[in-house]
């Protein structure tokens, strides 16, 4: 059968438009594919507590840094200020941010601006020895990936590892959690709340300030030059006896402005911080820490309860600026009630008073108010639960 010419131009012009229908669907598919790839879903859980100094966060850092699942590093940003102390804590919050960046995503090369030139050892890193996957394989292989080592037999046994290892340990560890006390205000992580190669929580630890100025006294010469750094030029002009109260305002105020900044993000960034208040973790640390384990999906394995059962049961009282052993957590967050003088405790109230009383802390109106231990100065009202009831 012969078709007229009209028919087989209808037909050809057919057959050429479904070829370019095809071709448009496939050209689709394979440029969608290729952003896909182009974007891939971070495969690391990232976690940033995010303290303030003697607040327990060194506590909570071995929190996480004891589960075979984390590679935890101690405060990074330490090389950051201790490389520019005549700066500011603002000045300096883009270089910390950008280092935090870069260590979430195992990029250790950030360091070579911190540290001096020529070969370095893992142990070049601050409070290297506080993380348990910089103490076992990949990192350091003297003991299985199962056993753990302590950090003293860590300091001696695995100083000598180089600095490259770091980066393998932090690539085999499905968690990378980092404890940071340099940050004064959320608005500087957002871009890392958004970031889509992160999968960025920040778990945010709050202490009384009473406690914190207690603490602060007695390990006041280690934190020198952060406080200076935290009071900035100001530090020079007061008196020496106004300066510790200047450095809990400072703190005090950063500590509000972070909570209520995140009462401000869009829910699903709101989802992504949790507020933990020492206290609370101190009267039940098993719950608390089951809490913060499935906020960022990790496993509360039986040999971790036993270790936090252990290590909030101790004798001691933790006097050291850096150090975490055995302690009676509840004895610890009380002491500042009974060796602080009220004429102290009632100063630092005037300058820390909005953050206490929104973060929970009652105000002891008198001397016998603070040494009646009967009397509960900590809210039961949870203030991490309005920041989800909202919105």
């Amino acid at each position: 059968m012969v078709l007229p010419p009209k028919m087989k131009l209808l037909l050809f012009l057919s057959s050429q438009m479904a070829i370019f229908i095809l071709f448009i669907h496939l050209y689709s598919y394979n440029f969608n594919s290729q952003n896909m790839k182009e974007e891939p879903k971070p495969t690391h859980m990232h976690v940033l507590v995010l303290s303030s100094w003697r607040s327990g966060s060194s506590f909570v850092g071995q929190l996480f840094a004891q589960h075979p699942d984390v590679f935890y590093l101690m405060e990074p940003a330490w090389h950051v200020w201790m490389t520019f102390t005549q700066s500011t804590a603002q000045r300096l919050h883009m270089a910390v941010r950008d280092l935090i960046r870069a260590v979430f995503l195992c990029d250790m090369s950030v360091f070579d601006a911190y540290m001096k030139p020529g070969p370095r050892k893992q142990s070049s890193l601050f409070q290297w020895y506080t993380s348990r996957a910089l103490c076992s394989p990949p990192a350091c292989n003297v003991l299985p990936q199962d056993e753990t080592i302590s950090q003293s037999d860590c300091k001696i046994l695995c100083h000598q590892q180089p600095f490259e290892v770091v980066e393998k340990a932090c690539h085999s560890h499905s968690h990378v959690v980092l404890k940071e006390v340099r940050f004064f205000n959320l608005q500087v992580l957002y871009p890392l709340l958004r970031d889509p190669s992160l999968n960025l929580h920040i778990v945010h630890l709050v202490r009384d300030p009473r406690a914190v100025f207690r603490s602060r006294e007695r390990t006041a010469q280690d934190l020198m030059i952060d406080s200076h750094i935290v009071m900035g030029q100001d530090w020079q002009k007061l008196k020496k006896e106004d300066q510790p109260y200047y450095a809990m305002q400072v703190i005090c105020q950063s500590q509000l402005e972070i909570y209520k900044a995140v009462q401000s993000l869009p829910k699903v960034l709101r989802q992504r911080y949790l507020l933990m208040r020492y206290e609370d973790l101190a009267r039940d640390p098993l719950a608390q820490t089951a809490r913060m384990y499935e906020y960022v999906g990790l496993k509360f394995l039986p040999q971790l309860q036993t270790w936090v059962y252990n290590i909030t049961r101790g004798k001691g009282m933790g006097e050291h600026a850096f150090q975490t052993n055995a302690r009676n957590a509840l004895s610890v967050s009380q002491a500042w009630r009974w060796s602080l003088p009220y004429e102290k405790v009632s100063r630092l109230q005037k300058v820390c008073g909005n953050t206490m009383n929104l973060l929970g802390y009652h105000l002891a109106t008198s001397e016998q108010e603070q040494k009646n231990l009967s009397l509960d100065l900590l809210s039961t009202w949870s203030p991490y639960q309005q920041i989800y009831q909202e919105g």
